[in-house]
């Protein structure tokens, strides 16, 4: 069987020289505006999840405490290197998004800035921001999404055989995908080429049924 983890941590580690030239100026201000819409306050304790070359970082509060996770360990040695140079302190681990080595409930927010599209499972990876949050938590998501209205057609799927092996899928759907892994969304918003690229802001729901328990360490 194929393994899609282990195919992302060797691309993701051969993308890590070039990725900040292709990924800074055109995602910096989705990035700002996605970020812009977290309710921050002061002493949070925020986890990135797949964060890259610790390419948010420079629109993050400096009066939070900071935790970034990659799968490459060449993305998470550039993200540390570029921490230190912006004066941070942050802790960047290698992990995997889809089975985070936290307790639960330790985060008052939780960023998933392009990953959503490139994970495996997507799902999982929810289930671990779900679990990871405290009850009050926000989720913070940016990524390409099909449209919510309807399921993507045979041609995307097609195309999609083909991007979701060197880059992402192309035909993943946000409210359905955030909503059935327990989450509640207050904020949907467009932030690059039209609405593909969307920015969304959401909170554990009141009864999150079975959601919940997927993924728990408990």
């Amino acid at each position: 069987m194929f393994n899609t983890t282990a195919w992302n941590r060797i691309r993701y580690g051969l993308y890590a020289p070039v990725y900040d030239m292709v990924a800074d100026r055109s995602f910096r201000r989705p990035r700002q505006l996605s970020l812009d819409a977290v309710d921050w306050q002061a002493g949070m304790r925020v986890l990135l999840v797949g964060a890259g070359t610790g390419l948010d970082l420079p629109f993050l509060p400096r009066d939070v405490e900071v935790h970034a996770t990659d799968l490459s360990p060449a993305m998470v040695k550039r993200m540390q290197q570029r921490a230190e140079r912006l004066g941070m302190d942050v802790e960047c681990r290698v992990m995997d998004a889809e089975a985070l080595d936290y307790p639960d409930g330790h985060f008052d927010a939780v960023i998933m800035h392009l990953i959503l599209a490139v994970m495996p499972n997507p799902r999982q990876g929810l289930a671990e921001a779900h679990r990871v949050l405290n009850r009050d938590g926000q989720l913070c998501v940016m990524d390409k999404f099909q449209s919510d209205e309807h399921a993507a057609g045979l041609a995307r799927r097609a195309l999609n055989a083909f991007t979701a092996t060197v880059a992402t899928d192309i035909t993943r759907q946000a409210r359905p995908l955030l909503e059935s892994a327990g989450f509640e969304i207050e904020l949907d918003r467009p932030v690059m080429l039209g609405s593909l690229f969307r920015a969304l802001v959401a909170h554990k729901a009141a009864q999150a049924g079975g959601a919940v328990g997927v993924g728990s360490k408990a």
